[in-house]
């Protein structure tokens, strides 16, 4: 078995070499010069789907290399901020950042603080959050406006929790997209209420009918 240290150390060689690899293409692929970090949006949407996909219903192997993909699109955009003339950081400050970061929202990791339950951990998490995120007015501040509908309602129910009544759901049958709105809420809210993550639940329904609509086309 390797030592710790051995460990760190491939590690460490192997994502210098991801980034160099990076820098390189930067430096003379012409495709890949005129990027922007607006024109990469669309793959990482991407990417991270795969890697969705890879994760619920895919292969170790397929997982390792939606990883790599997904790591490709954040060194892409770290190379390209690399060389902004304003503001420039590259990916050495994007770890430092994510390190210093994890290291405070873990106070009983790295700290006096304890926690011998998840929901301890969660308190704990939340009051290091707050404490970086004091400046925001709002609980929907950061919330990312561009999740699936389905997620940013389970997000927004979150996040309203004890401030707006959670929508209930009704017997009859939506008349209107309106209504039609009214109902899905409902539905997310009610999967909120047990735990259920609604995001996830329609996406593995989908690939349930995806099977079925290709067991009928093969007759």
């Amino acid at each position: 078995m390797k030592s710790q240290d051995a460990v760190a150390a491939r590690r460490a060689e192997a994502l210098a070499a991801a980034a160099e690899t990076m820098r390189l293409v930067r430096d003379r692929c012409v495709w890949t010069q005129r990027i922007t970090h607006r024109d990469l949006v669309p793959y990482l949407i991407e990417e991270s789907a795969e890697l969705v996909d890879a994760v619920e219903d895919g292969s170790r192997a397929e997982l390792r290399e939606e990883l790599g993909d997904l790591l490709w699109q954040v060194l892409f955009h770290a190379e390209i901020a690399s060389r902004d003339d304003a503001e420039p950081f590259d990916i050495a400050d994007v770890a430092d950042g994510l390190t210093e970061k994890m290291v405070r929202r873990h106070p009983h990791v790295f700290g006096d603080d304890v926690a011998e339950t998840p929901e301890q951990v969660l308190v704990l998490w939340n009051a290091a959050k707050a404490a970086e995120k004091s400046e925001r007015r709002s609980v929907l501040d950061g919330v990312a406006r561009g999740m699936p509908s389905l997620a940013l309602a389970q997000k927004l129910l979150g996040k309203g929790s004890g401030l707006v009544p959670a929508p209930e759901l009704v017997a009859t049958a939506p008349d209107s997209e309106a209504e039609l709105g009214d109902a899905l809420l409902a539905l997310v809210a009610q999967a909120r209420s047990r735990g259920w993550d609604a995001e996830r639940a329609l996406r593995e329904r989908l690939r349930t009918l995806e099977s079925d609509i290709r067991a009928a086309e093969a007759g």
